[in-house]
C-alpha cells in the first residue's frame, strides 16, 4: 500500500476493503500494453481493479494525442470527473499517455483537480508518485524521458487470456510531418531480446496462445542494441517457444520492410500472414511532403515482394485523407492504389494538425468538406473490397484460434484466422485456446460466419507448407 500514516487514513477510512482502481483506455495497441502494465503495477500495491467509476479511489486515464479528435475525447472525459471529486476529494485521478506527455502542465491549469500528469516514459514511477500525492496532498506533473523500458511485474494466475500484446520497442525515429509520436513517445528505444522472450514465456506459461508484438515501427527493432539484433531474429527465437501458437506484430513502417523479415514471415509457421502495412497516400508527391521515406511505386515494390513470399498474406493499411497540399488527383491516385492493392482493412481518417508537428504550418489546407467527401468515398470503397475478399472464403475451411465468448452474441465463439479475420460460429468453451477449422457459410465486411464441422470429418485441408488465412 502507500507509505505513511496520513497515506494509508486517507485511503482506507470507514472501510476494511482494499482500494480499487479505475484504467480507462484510449487509443493504439500500446496503449492497451501500457494499460495492462499499469494493472499490473497497482496489484502489486493492493489494488482492485473496477469498472464502476463511483466506486474507484483512483482513476486512471490512458490518453492518446495522433488526432485531434482523441484529444477531444480525453477532455471530455476528464470534465466529466470534475464532480466526482468535489463530492470525494480523496479521489486521486491520473492522465497518462500521450496527452499527457504532449500537454504536461498545461492539463494541471485546465484540470485543477488532477492529481498526476504521468508521461509516456515514467509508467514505472506510478506508484511512488502516488506516495507522494498522498503525503504531500499537491498535484504533480511528471514527463521526462527515461530511456530504459522496465520489464512489467510478472501476471497473477488470474490474468488468463488467449491473446496479448508486448512492447518490444517504444518510440520513433522517423518525424513523420503529421506525426506527434517521436514528440510524444521520444526517440526508438528497444528492449534486450532476452527479456523479451523472458515476458513471452511468462504469457504462454499463463495460457497465452497468440502474441501480438507491439512497437512504433517493429521492422526498426535491434537499432543500438549490443550484440546486433534484427527484428527477425527476434521473430525467429520468439517462433522456437513452447506452447507458442501465433505471433503477430504491428506496425510496420513500408521504408523499412526487409527481405529478412519477408523471410521470416514465409518460413516461420508461428508468424502469422498479415502485415499492417500503413501507406499513408497513393501519391508520391504527398508522400514526399509527408516525409515517409519511400514512393508510391516503392510501396508497390513491397506489396509484390511480400505476395510473392506468402502469397495467402493479409494486407492492411492507414490512408489520410487531405493532407495539406492534396490535390484531387493525388486523392485519385490513393483510390486507385487501394483498388490495386485489395487491402483486407484499412483505417482511414480525415488529417488534422497536430502541435509541434511541421504540417501544423503547411498550406493550402484542405476543405472539411472536402476531407469529409474523400474519407467517405475511400471507406466505400474499401468496404467493398473487404466484403469481396471476405465473401470468396465462403466454402472454405480456415483455421482459427479460438479467443472465447463473443461480446455481441454470446452464444458463440469468437476466434481469429491467421489473416486476422474475425470468425463467429457455434462451439463448446473446451475449444477456447485451441486451433479449430470452422467452414464459412456467410461474409460481413468485418466478420465471417463459420460451421464447425462434425468430429467424425477431416481435419482442414491444408495447402503445401503454411495452412490458409
Amino acid at each position: 500500500m502507500f507509505k505513511g500514516v496520513e497515506a494509508d487514513q486517507a485511503m482506507n477510512s470507514d472501510r476494511q476493503t482494499p482500494p480499487r482502481a479505475f484504467i480507462f483506455t484510449f487509443g493504439c495497441q500500446m496503449n492497451e500494453y501500457d494499460s495492462d502494465r499499469m494493472a499490473r503495477i497497482l496489484a502489486e500495491r493492493g489494488f482492485e481493479s473496477t469498472r464502476d467509476l463511483k466506486r474507484a479511489d483512483l482513476i486512471v486515464l490512458n490518453t492518446c494525442s495522433i488526432r485531434e479528435k482523441a484529444v477531444q475525447k480525453v477532455m471530455s472525459f476528464l470534465g466529466r470527473l470534475r464532480p466526482l471529486k468535489e463530492d470525494r476529494p480523496s479521489l486521486i485521478i491520473v492522465v497518462t499517455g500521450c496527452v499527457a506527455q504532449q500537454e504536461g502542465e498545461k492539463l494541471l491549469k485546465q484540470a485543477p483537480y488532477l492529481d498526476l500528469v504521468l508521461g509516456t516514459h515514467a509508467l514505472h514511477r506510478l506508484p511512488e508518485l502516488l506516495d507522494w500525492i498522498m503525503t504531500d496532498r499537491r498535484p504533480v506533473c511528471h514527463t521526462d524521458f527515461e530511456y530504459h523500458l522496465p520489464p512489467p511485474p510478472p501476471l497473477t494466475s488470474g490474468d488468463v487470456r488467449v491473446r496479448a500484446y508486448l512492447t518490444v520497442m517504444q518510440g520513433c525515429d522517423n518525424f513523420c510531418a503529421y506525426c506527434v509520436v517521436p514528440y510524444v513517445r521520444g526517440r526508438e528505444i528497444s528492449r534486450p531480446p532476452e527479456e523479451i522472450l523472458t515476458e513471452a514465456r511468462d504469457l504462454v506459461a499463463h495460457g497465452v496462445r497468440e502474441i501480438i508484438l507491439l512497437g512504433q515501427n517493429v521492422n526498426s527493432y535491434g537499432r543500438g542494441l549490443e550484440p546486433p539484433v534484427t527484428f527477425a531474429d527476434l521473430l525467429t527465437r520468439a517462433a522456437d517457444l513452447p506452447g507458442l501458437k501465433r505471433i503477430r506484430f504491428t506496425t510496420s513502417h513500408p521504408k523499412d520492410l526487409s527481405p529478412g523479415l519477408i523471410s521470416a514471415m514465409a518460413e516461420l509457421g508461428p508468424v502469422c500472414e498479415h502485415v499492417h502495412l500503413p501507406v499513408q497516400s497513393g501519391s508520391s508527391r504527398i508522400l514526399k511532403a509527408m516525409s515517409r521515406g519511400y514512393t508510391r511505386a516503392d510501396y508497390l515494390d513491397r506489396v509484390e515482394a511480400l505476395r510473392r513470399a506468402c502469397p495467402d498474406v493479409a494486407l492492411t493499411t492507414d490512408i489520410i485523407v487531405g493532407f495539406p497540399g492534396e490535390t484531387e488527383a493525388d486523392f485519385q491516385e490513393s483510390l486507385d492504389l487501394v483498388s490495386r492493392v485489395r487491402f483486407d482493412g484499412m483505417f482511414s481518417f480525415k488529417y488534422s494538425d497536430r502541435p509541434i508537428t511541421r504540417a501544423a504550418r503547411f498550406e493550402p489546407k484542405v476543405d472539411e468538406t472536402v476531407k469529409s467527401r474523400r474519407l467517405a468515398e475511400l471507406q466505400a470503397l474499401q468496404k467493398s473490397i473487404t466484403l469481396e475478399l471476405n465473401q470468396a472464403l465462403i466454402g472454405q475451411r480456415v483455421q482459427v484460434l479460438v479467443e472465447g465468448r463473443g461480446k455481441r452474441y454470446p452464444d458463440q465463439l469468437t476466434s481469429r484466422t491467421r489473416g486476422n479475420k474475425v470468425v463467429n460460429f457455434n462451439g463448446p468453451d473446451e475449444l477456447i485456446g485451441c486451433l479449430a477449422y470452422p467452414l464459412i457459410v456467410q461474409a460481413w465486411p468485418n466478420s465471417l460466419v463459420g460451421l464447425l464441422p462434425d468430429a467424425e470429418s477431416d481435419p482442414a485441408p491444408r495447402k503445401a507448407g503454411r495452412p490458409s488465412s
